[in-house]
């Protein structure tokens, strides 16, 4: 018997691209979960017509809150493997298989994108300077610190377990995966960018920066 495999896609306002994202994201896993977390739009709805399991938050709980509904919701699945990616269309599904064949010699896998012309300047500077800040405050070697691309084992869920209800939700479970001593891995994925103004603003990179700062004094 093969393993489970269930994709989260946390989503806030995705009517626009929700339903290519679910469609394409079915082909490769067994199960998609899409968290709504307090859309105003037809998220949900087309997630559901879409063929996805549709959990939703009455408000808007951010993106690490969202996350752990999804996640949590395939525990209780049973997941063997969980792909977290997100609902705007940013990530190309076809890509899941080359992190489920990579999820085979490691238990988490990071997809590193290009910090290149095509990135959102703020975007770019923005991942720029709290990589680097990572690498110095935390140790850590991963290259893309806010990448939101990624598969892990649901046997290292509890370990990489976060109480970051919003952005700081990545470099939390990087933080967490150094203190546990979790072997990952990374591999290089395309980012399309359908809308540059969505994503981490300033005040949420000032807020990650503080908590590493936090993270690192404790």
């Amino acid at each position: 018997m093969g393993k489970k495999i269930i994709a989260v896609i946390p989503a806030f306002n995705e009517e626009k691209y929700i339903g290519e994202v679910v469609k394409e994201t079915r082909q490769y896993v067994d199960e998609v979960i899409v968290v709504d977390d307090g859309s105003s739009d037809k998220t949900s709805q087309l997630a559901g017509e879409f063929g996805a399991i549709v959990l939703k938050h009455k408000i808007n709980l951010k993106k690490g809150a969202a996350l752990k509904t999804g996640c949590e919701g395939a525990k209780l699945l049973n997941a063997d493997i969980i792909i977290l990616l997100d609902g705007d269309g940013q990530h190309d599904p076809k890509e899941i298989p080359l992190f489920l064949k990579k999820l085979k010699h490691t238990e988490i896998v990071f997809g590193v994108r290009n910090f290149n012309k095509e990135m959102p300047l703020n975007s770019r500077y923005g991942n720029i300077i709290l990589t680097t800040l990572s690498k110095i405050l935390l140790k850590n070697k991963i290259s893309d610190l806010l990448t939101g691309y990624k598969a892990f084992n649901t046997r290292i869920y509890n370990k990489i377990l976060w109480d970051s209800s919003d952005y700081s939700v990545e470099t939390e479970i990087i933080k967490n995966i150094k203190k546990y001593k979790i072997p990952c891995s990374e591999i290089r994925i395309k980012t399309i960018y359908n809308d540059p103004y969505k994503g981490s603003s300033i005040s949420d990179g000032v807020n990650i920066a503080i908590n590493m700062a936090k993270w690192r004094l404790k």
